[in-house]
């Protein structure tokens, strides 16, 4: 199913419909500032599984968490001063943030290490929909490799190449219940990768976000 929606001014129903959907175990399919991802909420199992069968065996691909807030993050992940000034700083945009995860969210997402990834996009479908929710969304980056009979992935000196521009692209992916579209094309983009762990930044994936 595909709802259509403003990125400069999303319908509040739409995001609302979308919230009641991802509260019961909905994927829902939703445009990012760097390219679109697939998104369950933290608080529902069933969506949690099914977020983790669109990851094919054998590949490493860690599920993001995607906020609203520094504050809503600091809930899931221990952020210390040299990390909330970085944070501070760039936030909302395209970038994932490295984290040590708390020890209850580790244990509620099945973590095996003991970080997690954490986004602020700067997009105002993203922010309006886990205001609806009430509570961040965990999120893929979504790939052509997670429709039925797709080639392996992309090289990875090309991994733009897996990403999709229309939103109607993802209406074939398993599992998907609802695709956010807002009727235009949206960018093929990776997000800068900073690991904060160690107090330093260390860049694990250089994007879309310009650092330093």
């Amino acid at each position: 199913m595909t709802e259509y929606i403003v990125t400069a001014n999303p319908d509040q129903r739409v995001l609302q419909r979308a919230a009641r959907g991802l509260a019961e175990g909905w994927l829902v399919a939703i445009p990012t500032d760097t390219s679109w991802s697939i998104a369950c909420s933290i608080h529902a199992r069933g969506g949690i599984d099914r977020l983790k069968k669109l990851v094919r065996p054998g590949a490493v691909r860690p599920l993001t968490v995607l906020c609203a807030s520094i504050n809503q993050a600091a809930e899931l992940c221990d952020i210390g001063d040299a990390a909330f000034r970085v944070m501070k700083r760039l936030v909302p945009g395209p970038y994932v943030f490295v984290l040590p995860s708390t020890n209850r969210c580790a244990k509620d997402f099945e973590l095996k290490r003991a970080e997690i990834g954490l986004r602020i996009p700067r997009h105002a479908v993203v922010l309006g929909l886990v205001e609806a929710l009430g509570s961040p969304l965990l999120s893929l980056t979504a790939k052509r490799s997670m429709l039925p009979d797709a080639e392996a992935e992309a090289d990875a000196a090309f991994p733009e190449d897996q990403l999709f521009s229309a939103g109607w692209e993802l209406e074939d992916i398993p599992g998907v219940d609802l695709v956010l579209d807002p009727g235009e094309e949206n960018g093929r983009e990776l997000s800068t990768v900073l690991d904060l762990r160690a107090g330093d930044v260390q860049v694990l994936r250089a994007g879309a976000g310009v650092y330093p």
